[in-house]
């Protein structure tokens, strides 16, 4: 990693994980962040630094509009709420064809459960093989959910090694 490097956040909320990886390797970060208040707040943190892009926007399989609950950095599309917010979610092919030349040497993905449809489109699609290590925080809002996750880690695992996982806390696979 260093000032070359292009990392990808998907979940930016504050912005503190990306602030802290540009700030330690010099990085490009782009940070997706559906939620509207979250990536208004994120464009004033990072106004005027040139390195750091905000996408208003979720990537996932397919063009939508989320419903997120308004809960801080528990904001999920997967909870139900009164005070529920709109977020935008684009195809992976949209940004990863944007970007046709660029290799991400990271991504960090804590997505409170959007990670059941990003990491599938980004394997279904071949993408994730522009990553170089992928780090996830899987989300267990039911039982059903440890068979999901399951059969995304076998589809993960067919192109990068484990170095360590901790389900349902973190996880972090570097492409083989």
């Amino acid at each position: 990693m260093g000032e070359k490097s292009v990392v990808l956040d998907f979940g930016g909320f504050e912005g503190n994980w990306a602030h802290d990886i540009h700030e330690r390797y010099k990085c490009s970060v782009h940070v997706f962040e559906p939620h509207p208040r979250f990536a208004e707040e994120l464009r004033n943190r990072f106004s005027g630094n040139d390195k750091i892009f905000i996408h208003e926007f979720a990537l996932g399989s397919e063009e939508g509009v989320l419903k997120l609950s308004d809960d801080g950095d528990a904001s999920s599309a997967l909870h139900e709420n009164k005070n529920a917010v709109e977020g935008k979610i684009q195809p992976v092919s949209v940004f990863f064809n944007e970007h046709p030349d660029t290799d991400f040497s990271l991504a960090k993905i804590n997505i409170e459960g959007g990670e059941y449809d990003l990491l599938p489109a980004l394997l279904d699609t071949g993408f994730i093989n522009k990553i170089g290590i992928l780090q996830v925080q899987f989300h267990l809002y039911s039982e059903s959910l440890i068979a999901v996750r399951t059969g995304i880690v076998s589809r993960i695992e067919e192109n990068f090694r484990s170095d360590w996982s901790y389900p349902f806390v973190w996880e972090q696979w570097t492409k083989k």
